[in-house]
């Protein structure tokens, strides 16, 4: 249980990840802002920002790919750190059924994100 509940915080400016890194986990805002954005075109393009209790990275823990996007704290933010492990014993205690429905969340998103690329 303590795993969730270990936060971090970042400056205004600083990177908490990369897009294209392996993620071993997801956030979630407890304050400030975080703008999630994608290289295109050599240029990086903002395309969502994630205020307090909202979650990111979470799609890389579901699928196990690389990630998306970058995330890079707009303001001092602070944020719940996920793991991997706290992830995965949480999704396999779960239904089958959302299981499957969230492998099928991260393959749609993923497909969107490419498509956002070109």
């Amino acid at each position: 249980m303590s795993a969730v509940l270990d936060r971090q915080t970042f400056g205004a400016g600083d990177r908490i990840f990369t897009e294209g890194e392996r993620a071993s986990v997801a956030y979630i805002v407890q304050d400030g802002l975080v703008a999630l954005s994608k290289q295109r075109d050599e240029q990086e393009v903002e395309l969502d920002k994630v205020e307090a209790n909202g979650i990111f990275g979470e799609v890389a823990l579901i699928d196990d790919m690389p990630r998306m996007v970058s995330a890079t704290a707009i303001e001092p933010t602070t944020v719940i750190v996920i793991t991997r492990y706290v992830f995965k014993e949480k999704l396999e205690s779960s239904d089958p059924f959302i299981r499957g429905l969230l492998n099928m969340f991260a393959a749609n998103t993923r497909k969107l994100s490419r498509m956002a690329a070109s």
